[in-house]
């Protein structure tokens, strides 16, 4: 019985799962890129619709909020990986009291 609890533990976590998170934190950079060339698309398009110049702003507008958005997501995503790891008793004394860089004057 303990063999099964033991298979079963190990199929839950995918065989490349660092891989496949590295690649999602990469990709950050690159959904930014194409949410601002979506969003100057967008705004080239409306322009050559309406003939107004003040339209591509709003596709750029666009372009950029959603790269902010992205980034804000990447961050919530990050800040609750890193919570839940300050959670792990390795880490208690640094969440009791903080991280001190500073050597001691006996160290010097």
């Amino acid at each position: 019985m303990e063999e099964n609890k033991e298979n079963i533990e190990q199929k839950e976590v995918p065989k490349h799962r660092d891989k496949i998170e590295a690649l999602d934190n990469m990709s950050l950079g690159i959904s930014i890129v194409v949410a601002i060339a979506l969003g100057v698309g967008a705004g080239l398009l409306l322009k050559s619709w309406t003939g107004y110049t003040w339209t591509l702003w709003i596709g750029v507008f666009y372009g950029i909020s959603a790269a902010v958005l992205n980034v804000y997501k990447a961050y919530k995503k990050a800040k609750k990986d890193l919570d839940k790891l300050a959670d792990d008793p390795k880490y208690a004394h640094l969440k009791k009291y903080g991280y001190n860089d500073q050597k001691d004057e006996d160290d010097k």
